[in-house]
């Protein structure tokens, strides 16, 4: 068996060689151009005049155009056909593209954009408010800007009872801020001019269904007549599921007008300013509980700023309150989600989809709860943990708050084994000791759980194709619907292929995600990669395997049972070949080698107005223990040691899914505490390069970094047993904002009220909160 090995990347080698080809590694072919946005540089505006005559005349310039010269739609939005590629008319965030030159170079593209003279009548904040740029939450509430006529609410029991009759109850509010993805390979799409108006995309994303689709829309012809091919990614984290939309279109429309390759990409800082972010979200609560921390009534009200067009937001905004329970069993809850609609960049998919903001607001309740009781954060969340239920057929199942059984919860064993291998108890001790003898530097520990939903929302996404060659010499190709975007998928995919023929790893080739392969393709996201594309391979490689047993049955004599593929033979009775043996006699008896695969995720139904039924396969469960330390002069501070304990299932590659923990952690961690985006009041985002936007970089992870895989297998019937492992570790960075909100708490008797993120401004901020004003 190849599944369950620590095994390398399949592309390790390129990747640190470089030889790793993306987009714009591909060979250009000779007399191909290059394309850039002219973008609008107020948040929001009518225009009232174009002048392109100097772009137009600039050096190395072949085409402007504008959204009136476009032949066909002029959309690139994945939902509601908000979104034009070219402005028209009306602007609505700075960055918007409002003209595209084409040009011979990238840096005439880029150069001759910057000619462009647009005349906007710009709506500035000292106007009234249905003429000002509505940029934060406060202004879109005032000015009722939503993209849903109200607000979307999710209830159990009856809360406000609950609340009334508690025995103790608190209020709050929480900012989270918003997030860039900054992956490593920016936004980038070529489009390649064939015969009778074909078009083949290279493009990097994770949905290359979607690119075909709207480039189809944009070039006037059916689905059919475009190609989109993905080889690889440079990271995603879900900015690649939408937002290439746009490139994409763009290279297509400009080929087919000029009739010669087209090629687009973002320098970093047109990146960050034309793409949307992770959404950025206001949390209130009321929350009602006992004296040991029990919550009895829990009211959540969720702010979601979505920016100008709707892309994403509805299912995002969704995935956050279907995670307002975190690993806890609530039996009196309402959430409450307004959707709010703002002339900054539309917000849109990033790892974890929503779920991480909800997550958060949950874990902030947690943290209230216990200081107010002076209890260990700890003793209240595992007085509120769902029960550990491994039995579908129990009377009495929990259910969360839309209603689903929690069938699989791990959650108590998962967080008692954490609890002792990372020494928590003592540690905890040794931290209040230390912070009693050191006046500047304190500590901080925190340990906050995971419970994530697996499954699109969406439930018809939840499907997935493969197409599976065996050739004569024995080496196999195949190809699935999911997309390589540096999490080792594909390498997964190859082992389950390799386990089910039984042969060696450098037998299977796996090939560029292709949409004349593979049709109508589900993105690569919610964490449903392996899932889906895993079970629809292990589905076409059992059909052939199959048809080769019953060939190989009949012409050895002995039922197509006692066939067996493993170590690269082939054993029918007691005749034992190799596997290209067997391939070759089966091609000569004329048995089709080759079969697509299909697969559909069971046991799902959702009714997301009511918010009521099943939206997940199953749960993945995880928890982390996080300790830090913060200088209580400054602010700053510093991650020291993470202790996970992760449930992958029975992992198909533990290598890749602890590298997944460890990744998604550290990116979790810095959402939370060093990632700042800041607009200023005319809506122009400051944070737009690496100099003004800090991720973590090596130094930041934590200088102790222990992580462990669950050793217990899904209960669902997943592929092999194992769970998904791209997002829910993300929320395990949670754990390090938790803990700095510990240390911030130990100086003094007030609250921290540690807002997000938790930048060293921020901390100094909760610092002098807690302390008081004679701290």
């Amino acid at each position: 068996m190849s599944v369950a090995k620590p095994l390398p990347h399949d592309t390790a080698h390129l990747h640190v060689t470089g030889a790793a080809r993306y987009v714009d590694d591909i060979p250009s072919p000779t007399g191909t151009l290059h394309l850039a946005f002219g973008t609008s540089p107020v948040a929001r505006g009518e225009i009232t005049s174009i002048d392109l005559e100097k772009a137009r005349n600039a050096s190395g310039v072949i085409a402007v155009f504008t959204a009136a010269d476009l032949p066909f739609e002029n959309d690139v939005s994945p939902s509601n056909h908000d979104e034009p590629l070219l402005a028209e008319g009306t602007v609505h965030y700075i960055g918007q593209p409002v003209f595209l030159v084409v040009a011979t170079s990238h840096i005439a593209a880029r150069a001759a954009a910057r000619l462009g003279d647009i005349q906007i009548t710009a709506q500035t904040p000292i106007l009234t408010i249905d003429q000002a740029p509505i940029l934060t939450i406060d202004q879109a509430l005032a000015a009722n800007s939503r993209f849903e006529e109200g607000p979307r609410i999710y209830a159990k029991g009856d809360v406000q009872t609950a609340l009334t009759h508690a025995t103790l109850r608190l209020d709050g509010q929480l900012e989270i801020g918003g997030q860039e993805h900054f992956y490593l390979e920016g936004q980038a799409a070529l489009a390649l001019p064939g015969e009778d108006g074909d078009m083949l995309i290279h493009s990097s994303t994770q949905h290359p269904t979607e690119i075909q689709h709207k480039v189809a829309e944009a070039i006037g012809l059916p689905m059919h007549a475009v190609r989109v091919e993905t080889r690889r990614m440079g990271g995603g984290f879900g900015g690649k599921e939408s937002q290439g939309n746009a490139l994409a279109v763009a290279c297509a429309i400009s080929a087919r007008a000029t009739g010669r390759p087209c090629k687009m990409r973002y320098d970093r800082d047109d990146d960050m300013i034309i793409t949307g972010k992770r959404h950025d979200f206001r949390i209130e609560y009321a929350v009602g509980f006992e004296a040991d921390g029990r919550l009895t009534a829990l009211d959540f009200t969720h702010y979601a700023r979505c920016g100008w067009a709707m892309d994403l937001s509805l299912p995002v905004a969704d995935r956050a309150m279907l995670h307002a329970d975190n690993a806890y069993h609530l039996t009196d809850v309402r959430i409450t989600s307004h959707r709010l609609k703002t002339n900054t960049q539309s917000a849109t998919a990033y790892r974890g989809f929503g779920g991480p903001q909800g997550i958060v607001g949950i874990e902030r309740v947690m943290d209230h709860v216990a200081k107010h009781l002076g209890l260990d954060p700890l003793d209240v969340r595992r007085a509120n943990f769902y029960r550990d239920s491994l039995n579908a057929d129990a009377p009495d199942m929990q259910t969360t708050p839309y209603q689903q059984p929690v069938k699989d919860c791990i959650i108590n064993a998962l967080t008692e084994r954490l609890i002792e291998s990372a020494n928590y108890k003592s540690r905890r001790a040794e931290i209040a000791e230390w912070n009693t003898q050191q006046p500047i530097l304190k500590r901080g520990i925190a340990l906050t759980p995971v419970k994530f939903g697996i499954s699109f929302t969406l439930t018809h996404l939840n499907q997935a194709g493969a197409l599976v060659h065996v050739y004569q010499d024995g080496s196999i190709h195949l190809n699935h619907g999911g997309t390589e975007m540096g999490q080792g998928l594909f390498q997964k995919i190859a082992q389950v292929a390799a386990s089910e023929f039984g042969v060696p790893m450098a037998q299977i080739k796996i090939t560029a995600t292709d949409t004349a392969k593979v049709p109508n393709t589900s993105a690569t996201a919610a964490s449903s990669g392996t899932d889906l594309n895993g079970m629809a391979v292990l589905n076409a490689c059992e059909t052939i395997r199959s048809r080769m047993s019953d060939h190989l049955a009949e012409a050895f004599c002995c039922p197509p049972e006692a066939v067996t593929f493993s170590d690269g033979q082939v054993t029918a009775g007691d005749k034992t070949l190799t596997f290209a043996e067997a391939a070759q006699l089966s091609y000569q008896a004329r048995v089709s080698l080759s079969a697509t695969g299909f697969y559909k995720t069971p046991d799902i139904k959702w009714d997301r107005i009511k918010g009521v039924g099943q939206p997940f396969f199953y749960f993945a469960y995880g928890a982390a223990i996080t300790e830090v330390v913060i200088d209580t002069l400054t602010g700053e501070n510093r991650i020291l040691r993470a202790d996970i304990l992760h449930d992958a299932g029975q992992s198909l590659n533990p290598a890749l899914d602890v590298g997944q923990i460890e990744g998604g952690y550290v990116q979790g961690a810095g959402w939370l505490t060093t990632e700042e985006l800041v607009w200023d009041d005319k809506g122009a985002l400051k944070t737009h390069a690496p100099a003004t936007y800090k991720i973590p970089a090596c130094s930041d992870r934590p200088d102790v970094f222990n992580v462990t895989l669950w050793d217990q297998p899904n209960p669902a019937h997943t592929i092999y047993r194992s769970k998904a492992v791209g997002e829910p570790p993300f929320m395990l960075g949670i754990s390090a904002w938790s803990a700095l909100a510990d240390a911030v708490a130990s100086c003094g008797s007030g609250y921290a009220d540690l807002q997000t993120p938790a930048t060293a401004e921020a901390v100094l901020a909760a610092i002098t909160r807690t302390c008081g004003p004679q701290g």
